[in-house]
């Protein structure tokens, strides 16, 4: 298991090349001086946000591999436009010519020949593209790109586009060659890449609206939406034809299907149909109020952007080099209050320079305990000169997130109460307080201001009540928003749709070790011949390890947004597809993602920025060296890694919230120490939701646990929203219970399923809500069938049955 952390790996780099023993010991020192901590990370600049900017989710469509193809487009294009316009270059034709050549390809799609729709279908790709070959920079070719491609959506181009990939999806020969192959290549889905890459340049582009865009094309892209949502493609929505070929592929019936590009469109259909993180705060206001729920104390947003990064806790390498110096040091006036008060200490991963207040002033605000305990921290600080207080950053008292409280955890705060004074209880009635002390009072009010009502509690009642009484609640009018109809689509293989994601997802794991058994997920990335130098080694080696943090992105995106969507529209699906995901193994799996080096995962240096889209096709190409791949670009961290790395954080607190059985198994998987691993990382999102995921599990983690890393429950409590009478740091709750997973898990599913017979079942179950037919003609003219054994020896059963048996006629009379 590697330990991870900038400083660690510097460490094991020195101990193989003494050589650089020195500079590393500069390095460190340069580090502590700008007050960044021995093996830290700076803050890192990073937005979470949808996706990345336009151009770069445009260029990671294509791997480098890909290359050669651009050209094969262009000429595709121009062998017949000139036919058909000789002399003359696409820009310098009006929006009629253009129309009237784009209808004249879309004529040509319907060829029966399989080499002609091919080469239609790429000239279609060259001007979803943008034309680069007739423009001089990235900005035009991108201009160009928004332009035909609403061009190619209004006339109709992707709904051709759907009929020839359903076609291809279904062709039985390429399947079955490619499942013979020895090993598949880029030339083994040629066709489909084609249609996919047009298919995600028109859905990313309709998506994302730019300053440029004609007031005209805002109609389209509402258009557009709407008949992605709805089920128009053979009944059902463009998504679930995407996860169909997901499965296919997982299952070894398509081996050649190119599934990094699969995976970007149906992310993107995703995004575009149900809407991004911000859509969703707006559509959870709304149902609130509609509900007759009070706002959201917060916009959760906005309070992440707005936190700061905390310092990682030492390691213990930090720990025994900070005991050394403090050997040495001359200052020791606090020495022996940092031993004896953890939260006052100052970050031990400082190291000291013998510098001045001012710089100690910064140290303290790069802390976990930020201004959390100002009274104690004044009783052991010096005095900060007045010219250091006014260059310090102005931070925001208080802790970022209101209190919430649960109906649930004021019930069973007034059962305590009224067994430990009254010695009764009253079950679920929260308003009596007759008895108990003026205290108690006062803490059931202070509670009662903080209760939070959430979505799904008044979702859980309604759907009890039409369980209880399905005749008196009536018909339920079930809204039909593109959520709704996504997941009646998905219902019938939910379970294989999940089970097919999480495959995938770990194959492209970079801790996953390859193994026969696994699926190939580089069959759209390996050339036909294989690497014969060094560098083009290199450049395959960059590219594939590119190809997989692409596909964990997607996943983890996909992965979120359904859950997230499907909470808010019901919780019940939400929690079918939580629950297919926690039988899936997905908890092990994300655990076992961040059981990595995860600075350096995110630090990954896997882009070749000349051989991006639109870049290498508008410019001219320098010549690559080992040198210049082995550099990589110049950024301090890779967007995709840390987004990926937030996500899969983010889908594990939603597997995990409220639900005892799964917090335990983070505590059986041992998660704590991976997790406290990944707060090396200083991102405010990504340290949250760790923090979170560690404060659920802190009291089952034993007392030693919680006193020896007192700097992370210390930014629990000062960054991780509080639940009034949660004892999250202590041992004495009634949930350190022993656990019950089976338990547990099926009495939730018995109430999913509940809820999906009840809604979506057509076929009713119980027979006493089935209508009778009182007519006797009707029902004796019924055919029955009789099975054949029956018929056979139908003789014998009117021996045995009838003619045996006495009949008392006057009895029947009567």
């Amino acid at each position: 298991m590697e330990t991870g952390g900038g400083g660690g790996g510097l460490l094991g780099n020195n101990k193989q090349r003494p050589g650089l023993l020195p500079k590393g010991r500069e390095y460190n020192r340069n580090q502590r001086k700008d007050s960044e901590g021995f093996s830290e990370s700076p803050d890192l600049e990073f937005e979470y946000a949808d996706a990345e900017k336009w151009s770069t989710e445009l260029s990671e469509l294509y791997s480098y591999t890909e290359g050669p193809e651009f050209l094969i487009n262009r000429k595709c294009f121009e062998d017949d436009f000139h036919i058909h316009v000789p002399g003359r270059k696409w820009l310098e034709l009006d929006i009629e010519q253009h129309r009237a050549h784009v209808m004249r390809l879309l004529d040509a799609l319907d060829s029966t020949s399989r080499e002609k729709r091919l080469k239609v279908a790429r000239a279609i790709l060259y001007l979803a593209q943008g034309t680069f070959a007739e423009c001089t920079s990235d900005s035009d070719v991108q201009y160009w790109m928004r332009y035909n491609i609403f061009l190619l959506l209004e006339v109709g181009t992707f709904g051709a586009l759907v009929e020839l990939l359903s076609m291809e999806i279904d062709n039985s020969a390429a399947c079955s060659s490619a499942v013979r192959k020895p090993a598949i290549s880029l030339a083994d889905s040629t066709d489909i890449r084609v249609l996919l890459n047009i298919m995600y340049l028109i859905v990313e582009t309709v998506r994302q609206e730019a300053e440029s865009d004609k007031p005209e094309w805002s109609i389209v892209r509402t258009t557009f939406r709407t008949e992605l949502a709805s089920p128009m493609y053979n009944g059902e929505p463009f998504s679930v034809l995407l996860f169909g070929m997901v499965t296919k592929f997982c299952s070894g019936h398509a081996p050649h299907f190119p599934m990094k590009k699969v995976l970007l469109l149906l992310w993107k259909t995703v995004l575009c149909t149900l809407g991004g993180f911000e859509d969703l705060q707006e559509m959870k206001k709304h149902k609130r109020e509609s509900l007759n729920l009070p706002p959201l104390p917060e916009d959760s947003i906005k309070v992440i952007r707005s936190m700061r990064a905390a310092s990682p806790p030492a390691s213990a390498s930090d720990l025994i080099e900070q005991q050394q110096k403090r050997a040495r040091r001359e200052h020791k006036a606090l020495v022996k209050q940092d031993h004896l008060d953890a939260f006052n200490e100052k970050d031990p991963y400082k190291a000291d320079d013998g510098r001045d207040d001012e710089d100690d002033s910064d140290d303290n605000d790069n802390s976990l305990e930020g201004d959390t305990f100002p009274l104690e921290r004044d009783e052991v600080m010096p005095p900060i000169m007045a010219h250091a207080t006014c260059e310090r950053v102005s931070v925001p008292k208080g802790l970022p997130w209101a209190p919430k409280v649960r109906e649930k955890d004021i019930e069973n705060f007034l059962e305590t109460s009224r067994s430990k004074f009254i010695g009764y209880t009253l079950g679920s009635d929260t308003d009596t307080v007759v008895g108990l002390p003026r205290p108690i009072h006062e803490s059931i009010k202070t509670l009662k201001q903080h209760k939070y009502i959430s979505v799904s509690e008044i979702q859980i009642k309604k759907e009890e009540e039409y369980q209880k009484s399905p005749l008196s609640a009536g018909e339920e009018e079930v809204e039909q928003v593109p959520a709704e109809i996504l997941y009646q689509a998905m219902l019938p293989c939910l379970p294989q749709y999940m089970i097919a994601l999480l495959k995938i997802l770990l194959a492209a794991a970079p801790t996953s070790k390859a193994k026969t058994d696994s699926i190939n997920i580089l069959a759209d990335v390996l050339p036909e011949e294989m690497p014969t130098t060094v560098l083009q080694s290199m450049k395959l080696g960059v590219d594939v390890n590119r190809h997989k943090e692409i596909i964990v992105k997607a996943i983890s995106a996909i992965l979120l947004l359904l859950l997230k969507h499907f909470k808010l529209n019901h919780v019940y699906q939400f929690e079918y597809t939580a629950q297919h995901l926690v039988f899936a193994n997905c908890i092990p799996l994300i655990l076992k993602f961040f059981n990595q080096n995860i600075m350096s995962y995110i630090t990954a240096k896997n882009s070749i920025s000349v051989l991006d889209f639109p870049h290498c096709v508008v410019h001219e190409l320098p010549e690559l060296t080992a040198e210049s791949l082995e550099a990589g670009d110049n950024n301090q961290f890779c967007w995709r890694n840390l987004f990926s790395c937030i996500n899969l954080l983010r889908i594990l607190n939603k597997l995990t919230k409220w639900k005892h059985s799964r917090t335990m198994m983070l505590v059986v998987f041992k998660s704590a120490p991976i997790l406290k691993r990944a707060l090396k990382v200083k991102q405010a999102m990504m340290q949250l939701y760790v923090l979170k995921l560690l404060k659920v599990q802190t009291k089952y983690l034993g007392r030693q646990w919680r006193k020896s890393n007192m700097k992370t429950m210390s930014a629990i409590y000062q960054k991780v929203r509080h639940r009034l009478n949660d004892d999250w740091a202590y041992g004495n709750d009634l949930d350190a219970r022993p656990w019950d997973f089976q338990a547990e898990e099926c009495a939730l599913r018995a109430s999913i399923e509940r809820f999906n017979s009840r809604r979506y079942d057509k076929t009713p179950v119980n027979p006493d809500f089935s209508p009778v037919d009182n007519c006797l003609q009707s029902v004796l003219g019924q055919r029955v069938d009789l099975p054949e054994d029956f018929q056979m020896n139908y003789d014998l059963w009117l021996e045995r049955e009838v003619f045996s048996k006495p009949i008392c006629w006057e009895e029947l009379l009567q």
